[in-house]
């Protein structure tokens, strides 16, 4: 027989468990199947930076206890080109709005914990083989779990699956319109034991490249270089990794950068991508399967959450009060915001990083803008807008 539920989730990432999460609270039951073992899901690195909504969604979920004791609040960060450093405030700029640094990891731990509690379905090691039906008032998705194929029968199918998942391709061709960008860098990305040199986020332009000092904790730093596409980390061995953060982040002043054993280290490209629509009857898109932003924004885990929230208040009118209105709408919508973060993460992106085919005219553009920025309170203001959270009505 087959298992049946209101909403199949595909992936066990922030948005499929989030989403899991916010429709229990409404009474909708839901199955999260998810291709991997929990102690990968729990372990995979990814961004680090919550925008005031997500903490706010977080909060108001009863998901935030953990943040709110560990994360850690900004309200700020700084830029730095020409060997000097500018700070963005966040509060006097935004009407008090702020950011938190607080792992996806950590996030994910939280909800898959809190799933489990409230008695939820997540069944890891089920890979999503199809979903069928999906204009139909019944979809259906074929997974393998323990080694034998099974069926979840849904009212309605929400792919969080990533990238490379099945969600985003069983829509029709004929109704898919994708559009992206692939840039002529990557990010070469490190986690370090060694307590930050930096009280926030420090994003650095220089001629040698972009670089973008972070953390995870007050004990662990998360820093990264912009390399090309096609490196290794085998030729970046430890010592040259600080020896170049160190020149890149140089300036005109009192300012050591910690350097300490280097944990982890990893190529990360950099892309823009959109599918369009995210909807196909009773199929729906949403966080990395529908959207992909370069990580200097810091974009993408909060554009998932954006996704599901308002996915999960579109689903909930329609359980209560049989309106699909917000449903009906949910593509639109979710594409206004997704856009704008798009357009943000791009202007960031070509902002900070040094294009290897780019002119002297290019380079001066780049630095004007950057002093701009410096020396405007509205473009400033505008920069720390966009970075903690912007609306869309």
């Amino acid at each position: 027989m087959p298992r049946t539920t209101t909403v199949g989730i595909i992936g066990a990432g922030p948005a499929g468990l989030l989403l899991s999460h916010l429709l229990h609270r409404q009474g909708i039951d839901s199955v999260v199947l998810e291709r991997r073992d929990r102690a990968y899901v729990e372990r995979r690195q990814r961004a680090g930076i919550l925008e005031q909504d997500t903490v706010d969604v977080l909060r108001a979920s009863g998901a935030g206890a953990r943040m709110d004791r560990q994360g850690l609040e900004h309200h700020g960060i700084e830029l730095r080109f020409d060997r000097r450093s500018h700070r963005i405030d966040f509060p006097s700029l935004t009407g008090g709005r702020s950011v938190m640094v607080y792992a996806q990891t950590e996030v994910v731990k939280d909800l898959v914990e809190l799933r489990l509690k409230d008695g939820g379905t997540v069944l890891f090691e089920a890979e999503a083989l199809s979903v069928d039906g999906a204009d139909t008032d019944r979809p259906t998705v074929r997974y393998r779990h323990e080694g034998a194929e099974e069926t979840l029968e849904c009212a309605y199918v929400v792919a969080c699956d990533g990238f490379h998942g099945i969600g985003r391709r069983s829509l029709p061709e004929d109704l898919l319109t994708v559009v992206e960008r692939t840039y002529p860098f990557s990010w070469l990305g490190i986690l370090a034991d060694v307590p930050p040199s930096c009280d926030e986020l420090i994003y650095a332009h220089h001629e040698r490249g972009f670089a973008l000092h972070s953390m995870r904790s007050p004990q662990v730093s998360r820093l990264y270089l912009q390399v090309d596409p096609d490196d290794t980390t085998d030729n970046w061995p430890d010592e040259r990794i600080w020896d170049e953060l160190d020149t890149r982040f140089a300036v005109d002043g009192d300012w050591t950068l910690r350097r300490g054993p280097i944990t982890e280290k990893g190529i990360t490209p950099m892309r823009s991508f959109v599918a369009e629509p995210l909807r196909h009857g009773r199929l729906f898109l949403a966080g990395d399967a529908a959207h992909i932003v370069p990580p200097t924004g810091a974009k993408g885990l909060n554009l998932a959450v954006a996704d599901v929230t308002l996915l999960a208040q579109a689903l909930t009118r329609h359980h209560t009060q049989g309106d699909e209105t917000a449903i009906d709408a949910y593509s639109e919508t979710a594409l206004r915001r997704i856009w704008r973060a798009e357009h943000f993460s791009y202007t960031m992106t070509t902002l900070l990083h040094a294009d290897p085919a780019e002119s002297g005219f290019d380079r001066a553009l780049r630095l004007s803008h950057l002093r701009y920025l410096a020396g405007s309170e509205a473009a400033s203001a505008s920069l720390a807008e966009n970075y903690v959270g912007f609306s869309t009505d």
